[in-house]
């Protein structure tokens, strides 16, 4: 099943801080861990790219911002370019009243840069350029981008129950092992997925935005608005999912917390393992949808990361990226390097939790292992979406 999600309804007023580069959420990141490169799977998520085929397209990277408005055909919208060069204004043919209107210069409506307007008054694009940055607003009807999720409990969150179909159904089964199994020569069963269920292509807002966006069981109803989601449905059982791991208790031990910005993630995970010592690695695979096949440990074998503390973020089922992330005390991580019957190499990341008395006995990794809890660690490969966070 997918949700398709609108861009107003995800932005709302949305600020790109690509001139101001000290607010973007890269650069907090190099500000707060200035030892600590990111890592791919989060690096992904800093690139918009929301796109709507009868609406608006805009896509945030290095090079600048590029907005695309159109109705399907080539030709028939604008587009805006804003880069090192400059900003760069193309305009297609429209309807009285729905042109595009450009002003450049110093005056107070658009901070001393440039406005953009098209499209008719309530259903236009305005686009924004100034010292604060870049600000897109688009207001259109339509579905929203498709965003791949599926509603269920997150087999990350130690209080998770799973069925027993879930054995047979669910591909994150085969990322559960014991740390016995963590030798050179070992074969295994896994699949690694980008696209794993667990939050699909949905990006990063910037803290500011996001925190503009109700988060939270008593406003479930005004944020199934906000990203017009109708009550009941599969989309909506996804994101309540969600509200719900992120409001349940806390398993003893445990400390979590729900990032909706890739800047609070790095509070949170900076408060638990301190700013100098830190790293934060993911799961990289060769070739992206890999299928389930049998991977062996390969040279150089596997290499011991943390043996402490960690803070470990799971991608969660939303409309934009959010992460469970939860710090583990009596956790070992490794970096594990796969190599595939078909030849496909993978970086893998596991984590071993020493200690699981306090799990959930219905666990899925226990029904896995055939293990009991608190016996043995139980280990799990992350998925690439994920990350871990440990000291050094």
């Amino acid at each position: 099943m997918a949700i398709r999600l609108p861009l107003i309804c995800l932005l709302g007023s949305f600020m790109v801080v690509a001139i101001a580069a000290d607010l973007t959420p890269e650069r907090y990141w190099s500000t707060a861990l200035p030892n600590t490169p990111i890592p791919n799977s989060l690096h992904n998520l800093l690139t918009f790219d929301f796109t709507d085929e009868k609406s608006t397209n805009v896509q945030v990277g290095k090079g600048g911002v590029n907005v695309n408005t159109h109705k399907g055909k080539t030709g028939s919208g604008t587009a805006v370019n804003v880069g090192k060069g400059g900003v760069r204004v193309d305009t297609g043919k429209g309807k009285p009243g729905g042109g595009t209107h450009v002003s450049v210069g110093s005056g107070k409506g658009h901070g001393g840069g440039v406005a953009v307007h098209t499209g008719k008054p309530g259903k236009r694009t305005d686009v924004g350029v100034g010292k604060g940055g870049v600000t897109v607003h688009t207001r259109h009807k339509g579905r929203p981008i498709y965003v791949g999720v599926k509603p269920g409990a997150n087999p990350f969150v130690y209080n998770y129950a799973a069925k027993e179909t879930q054995l047979h159904d669910d591909p994150n089964a085969a990322l559960f092992f014991l740390e016995k199994d963590l030798v050179r020569g070992k074969e295994m069963n896994v699949r690694f997925n980008a696209e794993d269920g667990y939050g699909g292509k949905t990006a990063f807002l910037p803290r500011g935005e996001a925190e503009t966006v109700p988060f939270g069981s008593e406003k479930f109803s005004e944020t199934l608005k906000r990203f017009s989601v109708e009550a009941g449905s599969e989309e909506a059982e996804m994101m309540k999912k969600t509200i719900e791991e992120c409001e349940a208790r806390k398993v003893s031990g445990e400390e979590k917390y729900c990032a909706t910005s890739l800047e609070s993630m790095v509070d949170f995970s900076v408060s638990k393992l301190g700013k100098y010592h830190v790293r934060a690695v993911s799961t990289e695979v060769a070739k992206k949808n890999a299928p389930m096949q049998k991977y062996k440990i390969a040279a150089p074998g596997v290499k011991k990361l943390s043996d402490d503390k960690s803070v470990v973020c799971h991608k969660q089922k939303y409309p934009f990226a959010v992460f469970y992330c939860h710090k583990a005390m009596m956790t070992t991580v490794y970096a594990v390097p796969l190599e595939g019957e078909n030849g496909m190499r993978a970086k893998a990341v596991a984590v071993c939790h020493k200690n699981t008395s306090a799990w959930n006995p219905n666990h899925l990794a226990f029904k896995v292992l055939q293990v009991k809890p608190g016996t043995v660690p139980v280990c799990h490969f992350l998925p690439e979406t994920h990350v871990v966070w440990f000291s050094y």
